[in-house]
């Protein structure tokens, strides 16, 4: 399938999360503006971004149990997990979903890659640290590539289908793929579009980075420049194969329908199109992230370039619930709802804070109240999640380069001031900093407990390209400090048995 462009892409500024990328060739003028950056760090005694990364890499075999880089050529804004395809006695083998954003020399495209996910307590230690950085990983397959039209600034999957992907570019329209439908292209200047499955309109202006699923219904929601939150539901466009469970990811045709001829669709060159179910507007700026309550459809929140967060209820109107001003101190650009528990949302923002409300308690005195703040970034927080493993835990990747993992269960416990350092923020257990330039996405993997992926734009620090990495912390982080001790016993048990016996 192919076709041209779904909507013409209306004109804008210069993105704030963006930049002009260049491949990774293309690094004399960018490293000689990094040297120069080197030497002015020199002088007021502060590490480099090279010396952090050494020291990080040195580290790697004590804090990893198992970690993978994989070199891009182009950026990629998004990285999320597919679904897992098999099972080994090592290693998984699992969907992974990517973007190349070029400079117009090629096309940009949507990249489906297939991805090999050891498992716990397999790698040895001295093998996870043993990479080349410009190298590309093993684990890391390119198994489909869809030329998308435009760049691709966020992907996201349909929890009700493994085949089905939104994705949001430089352009007013949500865009839906059948991953397992669409034909592989090969990418080379002048290539036309691969054709959306479906295409979802309603916005009035750019919609480029506010992008949710709901984990309960095939609903699709979306924010962009028009400062509205949009809601869709795709239920009409698919059929029963996308909640058929015995059906796999590369089985049967695609699972969308088409619309017949005539039948409601004036983009009938482009694919099939679908108008809203509803638009909500309470926003006075660009709306930033959106995502929905875990438990209901009709129930999601979002966040703006106004410092704004607001709930939603599509059942009592496309008015705010609860807006709740000042929830930062400047631009608000990432929103998680609690998956375990209802009642908790995280919010990030470019004060290089990330706050955790309580739906039950947003505000005080008409401005937000956020049950703590955590400060640990020294940039702009670029994306939150909690983690599916542990209702408490989460992470919040920035500009500065690190991806941090907080435990609030352990704020302000004796344990915890015990264990961490003086300097060290409260909750903060894990600093990933394998990525030496900003951490634009990363997503947590549901069907391997504690593995992440995270992708870096490398532009300012490599002169291009990006930095996918797939890692698992050490169990031995995570684990309660019983089992952690009570295993350190066996261990020496063992060890002294052996020796007897030697």
């Amino acid at each position: 399938m192919e076709s041209p462009q779904p909507q013409q892409q209306q004109q804008q500024g210069p993105k704030k999360r963006g930049r002009k990328p260049k491949p990774k060739e293309e690094k004399e003028q960018q490293q000689q503006q990094s040297a120069s950056k080197m030497k002015e760090g020199k002088k007021a005694h502060q590490p480099s971004v090279d010396e952090k990364y050494t020291q990080w890499k040195s580290l790697v075999p004590v804090l990893y149990d198992w970690l993978a880089n994989h070199n891009l050529v182009w950026p990629s804004l998004s990285c999320r997990w597919g679904p897992q395809l098999e099972q080994a006695t090592y290693k998984n083998r699992q969907r992974l979903y990517l973007s190349e954003q070029t400079d117009g020399s090629v096309p940009n495209t949507l990249v489906i890659a297939n991805c090999e996910v050891v498992k716990p307590r397999v790698a040895a230690a001295e093998h996870i640290s043993q990479f080349n950085e410009e190298a590309r990983s093993p684990f890391v397959k390119k198994y489909k590539t869809i030329i998308h039209p435009g760049e691709v600034n966020r992907i996201r999957e349909l929890p009700q289908s493994s085949r089905i992907v939104a994705t949001h570019t430089d352009s007013p329209d949500v865009l839906i793929w059948d991953v397992e439908a669409q034909p592989n292209r090969h990418a080379v200047l002048g290539a036309t579009h691969s054709r959306p499955d479906l295409i979802l309109t309603g916005h009035q202006d750019n919609a480029e980075f506010a992008l949710a699923m709901c984990p309960t219904e095939p609903y699709v929601l979306s924010g962009g420049k028009d400062k509205s939150v949009v809601l869709w539901s795709i239920q009409d466009h698919i059929t029963t194969t996308a909640t058929d469970p015995t059906k796999s990811p590369g089985s049967g045709g695609s699972i969308i329908k088409q619309n017949k001829p005539g039948e409601g669709n004036d983009k009938a060159a482009d694919g099939p199109s679908l108008g809203p179910r509803g638009v909500f507007c309470g926003h006075e700026d660009t709306v930033e992230d959106v995502t929905f309550c875990p438990s209901s459809a009709q129930e999601f929140c979002s966040v703006g370039d106004d410092s704004c967060l607001i709930l939603w209820d599509a059942r009592v109107g496309t008015g705010p619930t609860v807006k709740v001003e000042k929830a930062h101190n400047a631009d608000l650009h990432c929103v998680d709802w609690n998956p375990h528990d209802d009642n908790l949302i995280l919010t990030g923002s470019a004060d290089h804070t990330v706050r955790m409300f309580d739906r039950r308690n947003l505000t005080s005195n008409g401005i937000g109240s956020p049950i703590y703040k955590f400060e640990g970034h020294k940039a702009a927080v670029l994306c939150v999640q909690w983690s599916p493993d542990k209702s408490s835990v989460f992470g919040s990747s920035a500009e500065d380069g690190l991806l941090n993992i907080w435990d609030y269960d352990k704020v302000g416990k004796k344990v915890e001031r015990a264990s961490r350092s003086p300097s060290a923020p409260a909750g903060l257990f894990f600093q990933h900093a394998g990525h030496r330039d900003k951490v634009v996405d990363f997503h947590w993997n549901a069907s391997d407990p504690w593995t992440v992926v995270s992708v870096s734009d490398d532009c300012d620090t490599t002169g291009g390209g990006g930095t996918l990495q797939i890692w698992r912390m050490s169990d031995l982080i995570y684990r309660p400090e019983e089992e952690v001790l009570a295993e350190l016993e066996k261990f020496k048990s063992h060890v002294i048995s052996c020796a007897t016996k030697a």
